[in-house]
């Protein structure tokens, strides 16, 4: 039963900060941007075994526009540019 005022707050408080870990943990684990298809994208690249260079171009790719629409074309740059590095790697 509750008491008074500060007990009320304190069960108000706790209710807030378990509330907030668990939204802070879904916006880390589990994005939205992140699962647009049947898997995330980290599984692939793992199941893949791919690199970080060839598992960042795919990421980009993946998800390009996704997070901010207006960010298309940087996202596509930024695979681009992932594999390019890969390629000098490979000369």
């Amino acid at each position: 039963m509750i008491n008074n005022f500060n007990d009320k707050v304190a069960i108000i408080k706790d209710q807030f900060a378990q509330n907030f870990k668990s939204m802070k943990r879904n916006q880390v684990e589990n994005p939205s941007h992140y699962n647009s298809g049947k898997i995330e994208v980290i599984d692939f690249i793992e199941d893949q075994n791919l690199n970080f260079n060839l598992g960042n171009a795919v990421k980009y790719i993946s998800r390009a526009g996704k997070k901010d629409p207006a960010k298309f074309r940087e996202d596509l740059e930024k695979a681009i540019w992932y594999l390019n590095r890969e390629l000098k790697k490979s000369k």
